[in-house]
């Protein structure tokens, strides 16, 4: 019998709802001329909180709360605490970044911690409804945050982009859930993976995951559902794209991890060649198209195709060996690339006067701290020996060998060395001697505050510790995986089998 208070299970969602509603009120309470910065450490200390509330968890045993609708376990705290520090860097980093007078401070940085709490749900909900309910917390939250500089014509052009797609691919995901209780009766993820094997109606069951793959895939920029990807990382703040392009994408990989691992496992000779022919896709039309980009952002957008694609083909690995190679990618992606996000809104601003790649030209002279961590970010991107984008593309490599997919290896190393191309122009730009006729002028001194440059610490920490001392992350990786299996069904839900079975006449 379990005898972990239920409130327990979801303390990290618990403070972080009572951190946005701290930052509403004080907001409110705040005469309208007085800078709002003081928000975003109160909700820097609430994320701050939360992440450390996700490693208790640790402490407590493997289990359900809430009629088994949310679950705890190493899974769920690994995901935990990757989403909650990535949402801690985002807002030390638009700490820095926003500007004093700029409008709806509060709003923002609440909107951020509510984004979170969807985030987290997320990757602990065992049940569909709950999911749904928990996307649309996380989707909402960056739909608005993506038209935050409402001043200029990209900003809500992106917010209205992200939405429209966004709110189709989460119908999709609901048809399939709908579609899934009338092959089995039930919403309960563990109900499902034993009674899904052995409904009668075995194309519905392959009909919801076809649909609940498309909403999934959406939300993590996968080909061929990738096309708000650019146009949404170039009109959006770039806290905003480190945020977005992280945190959200990590709990959707979380929930991609429990569907497929977790709710059908019996069906991976299904999903298995589809997500494989999905990461070559992504792979290949992602590098491909970045290889045009001239703009910073939009190049980057391309990349993050790429990455899903590198992710996904771990998904081609046999049981834990897939799932921890696909949970340490996300890691080690999740730190090499809020880092590089966050030296692009040092040097481009918050009104991002200088976007494109030459704009970058002669960076490591002007500032050579930022060109040093712009490169190292970058080497890491590429997937150089002792970084964190290594072991990433290491892991997911080997676990589709490891799957007997050795093709689909190959495609991924050939696609790293065509990645490399457009990294590297970034790079050289970057450490080319600076003219006058580059937007980076010789009065140009990029500056970073206190608290941006703790959030860039934080990212170069992370994606240094992961490429040379990877152990105990990918260890906890390992460990979630292991928790990540249906239970045996006990001996009342097979005899209750007949019984709930939905009848077709």
């Amino acid at each position: 019998m379990n005898s972990v208070p239920d409130i327990y299970r979801i303390l990290p969602e618990v403070i972080l709802t009572l951190t946005g509603v701290l930052v509403m009120l004080v907001d409110a309470s705040l005469p309208p001329g007085l800078p709002r910065r003081s928000l975003g450490w109160v909700a820097a200390t609430g994320t701050a909180v939360a992440y450390l509330a996700s490693i208790w968890q640790l402490s407590l045993p493997v289990g359900t709360g809430f009629y088994a609708t949310v679950e705890t376990s190493p899974f769920t705290v690994f995901f935990h605490a990757l989403i909650c520090g990535i949402v801690l860097v985002a807002l030390l980093l638009s700490l820095d970044s926003l500007p004093e007078d700029s409008h709806h401070q509060g709003e923002y940085y609440a909107l951020v911690v509510f984004g979170a709490v969807g985030m987290c749900l997320l990757t602990a909900a065992i049940e569909l409804l709950v999911v749904f309910i928990a996307l649309e917390i996380s989707s909402i939250a960056t739909y608005v945050l993506a038209g935050y500089r409402k001043e200029t014509a990209r900003g809500p052009e992106a917010a209205i982009k992200y939405f429209l797609l966004g709110s189709f691919a989460t119908a999709f995901l609901l048809y399939g859930v709908a579609l899934i209780f009338g092959a089995t009766g039930t919403t309960q993820i563990y109900d499902i993976a034993n009674l899904a094997p052995s409904a009668q109606n075995h194309s519905l069951v392959l009909a919801a995951l076809a649909l609940m793959l498309v909403g999934i895939l959406f939300k993590v920029s996968a080909v061929p559902f990738h096309v708000w990807t650019p146009d949404v990382y170039e009109g959006a703040p770039s806290p905003v794209v480190a945020l977005m392009s992280t945190a959200p994408k990590a709990a959707a990989f979380a929930l991609l991890l429990r569907v497929v691992y977790e709710m059908f496992p019996t069906l991976h000779s299904v999903w298995a060649p589809l997500l494989s022919i999905v990461a070559v896709l992504s792979m290949t039309v992602g590098n491909l198209a970045a290889l045009r980009q001239q703009n910073v952002k939009r190049m980057l957008a391309y990349s993050s195709i790429a990455h899903a694609g590198y992710l996904l083909a771990a998904f081609a690995g046999m049981g834990n060996a897939g799932i921890a190679a696909a949970s340490f990618y996300v890691a080690a992606y999740a730190a090499m690339n809020v880092g590089i996000f966050a030296v692009v809104t040092v040097v481009s601003g918050y009104d991002e006067n200088l976007p494109m790649i030459q704009d970058f030209r002669g960076l490591i002279y002007r500032s050579p701290l930022l060109g040093g961590l712009l490169i190292f970010f970058l080497a890491s991107l590429v997937g150089i020996p002792f970084t964190g984008g290594f072991f990433g593309k290491f892991y997911s490599f080997s676990a589709a060998v490891g799957g007997g997919a050795v093709w689909l290896a190959i495609i991924g190393l050939l696609n790293s060395g065509l990645a490399a191309a457009y990294y590297l122009r970034l790079a050289f730009a970057a450490a080319q001697r600076p003219s006058d006729e580059t937007g980076l002028t010789r009065s140009y001194e990029p500056r970073a505050g206190v608290a941006v440059i703790a959030a860039l610490l934080f990212a170069v920490a992370a994606t240094l510790i992961l490429g040379i001392v990877p152990g105990d992350v990918l260890h906890a990786a390992q460990t979630g995986a292991h928790t990540l299996q249906p239970p045996p069904p006990t001996a009342t839900e097979v005899i209750g089998i007949a019984t709930t079975q939905p009848r077709v006449p």
